[in-house]
């Protein structure tokens, strides 16, 4: 009998896991590195989000055959490791397409519509002692006609490509920063920074795109334009985007992410301005999202038992 563990299991908010096969089957909300060892010593299959499976830990587990990730990245485990120890590894992927874009989506229209300095404008009584019908204060700007530019051309850009051409936006996709070629429908990093309204991050966060919109980017973009970041925290440099905001070199800005999660000890975008929104890295995480996750985790899992694995890295 196979037993699985889920090291932290608080981090899928959803219904209870089933397996297609004879199992035991221990959770635990959360898993610190100290207690990682004890918890999965005796783990044919290792299910984890963000606890770290390390080439130390994966050398000391003999027994162990599967780690299935509830989640897409993979930056917490040694695969390396894991593929020397005879180990597999899969992912959850593509399970929250339409969440993720459809946040980023939400953010730009808000950030468009001005809508945090209205509410605040609101709150603070301004409507309520406005001369007539209307209380018209920070700017509004329509998306269609604008220009969108994508980092990252997966299922979550892609997505977030139909919803802006369906309300008549120019969507690009912008080419990696240090690319020395330009692909076939792709546009230039840096023309593509300078053409656009709006630029939402999508991309892995590696050496290559950590810090990939910094100061100069900030700076060559039009004074109006807007920042979303769903992807990962670290692909801006937080600090220079809330200069740009203060300093009004930037029209606005949405993020989903920051370089530490969560923000225990701070963060430049945890100011209070009216063209910032922040959103605790929960972009990903619709009902239906949730779902989907769950299913893929089960279908993994199912599937590898079954000598057919799916989803492997």
């Amino acid at each position: 009998m196979l037993n699985i563990v889920f090291l932290d299991r608080d981090t899928l908010p959803t219904r209870p896991l089933q397996f297609d096969f004879e199992h035991s089957y221990t959770e635990y909300a959360l898993t610190s590195a100290d207690e990682t060892y004890e918890r999965v010593k005796e783990a044919d299959i290792v299910i984890t989000n963000k606890v770290v499976l390390n080439q130390e830990l994966i050398a000391k587990l003999p027994r162990l055959k599967l780690i299935t990730l509830a989640a897409t990245g993979y930056n917490n485990i040694d695969l390396p490791a894991a593929k020397a120890a005879g180990v597999s590894v899969c992912n959850v992927r593509a399970y929250g397409n339409e969440s993720v874009a459809e946040h980023a989506f939400m953010m730009m229209l808000a950030l468009s519509r001005n809508l945090p300095a209205y509410m605040r404008d609101v709150a603070a009584g301004v409507w309520q002692q406005a001369p007539f019908f209307c209380h018209y204060g920070a700017p509004i700007r329509d998306l269609n006609g604008k220009t969108l530019t994508i980092f990252g051309r997966g299922n979550i850009g892609s997505t977030l490509a139909g919803y802006a051409r369906a309300f008549g936006m120019n969507v690009i996709f912008g080419e990696h920063k240090h690319a020395t070629a330009v692909r076939d429908g792709y546009v230039a990093f840096q023309a593509a920074i300078e053409q656009a309204d709006f630029i939402s991050l999508h991309c892995p966060l590696n050496e290559q795109t950590q810090n990939m919109i910094g100061e100069a980017e900030l700076k060559s973009m039009k004074p109006n334009a807007i920042l979303i970041n769903v992807g990962r925290g670290g692909l801006a440099d937080e600090q220079a985007v809330l200069a740009a905001l203060k300093y009004g070199q930037l029209g606005g800005a949405g993020f989903d992410v920051l370089t530490t999660e969560p923000p225990r000890e701070g963060n430049p975008l945890l100011a209070h301005l009216p063209n910032l929104i922040v959103t605790p890295h929960m972009a990903w995480a619709s009902s239906e999202a949730l779902e989907n996750m769950t299913n893929i985790i089960e279908k993994n899992i199912n599937a590898f038992v079954a000598g057919q694995p799916q989803n492997v890295l």
